[in-house]
């Protein structure tokens, strides 16, 4: 159980960093920035996400705004495990989750 949790949680957190990174290099980089490379990789690496928000959200959330809803889906889906992972580590045991 602790190894899923575990998983999830580092899957989360890299979709997250590559989200927030591909947001932060669009703003750096403008109007140029779909043929960065960096921000082509950041974009492919959160694709599956951001693909999974369009499955998960209405049909009037503009396509614009579907990392943004991807990033708070996968934030809520990581404090959620981080929570379950704090009380798997309480109840087996601190030394165990090293």
């Amino acid at each position: 159980m602790l190894a899923l949790v575990t998983t999830v949680k580092l899957i989360a957190e890299i979709a997250l960093m590559a989200l927030l990174g591909q947001w932060v290099l669009g703003l750096l980089a403008g109007a140029k920035r779909d043929k960065n490379i960096f921000y082509q990789l950041l974009q492919i690496l959160g694709r599956p996400f951001v693909s999974v928000a369009r499955l998960v959200s209405p049909r009037f959330v503009v396509e614009r705004h579907l990392p943004l809803v991807a990033f708070l889906l996968l934030f809520f889906v990581w404090l959620a495990v981080t929570i379950l992972k704090i009380q798997t580590c309480l109840k087996v045991g601190v030394e165990l989750c090293k």
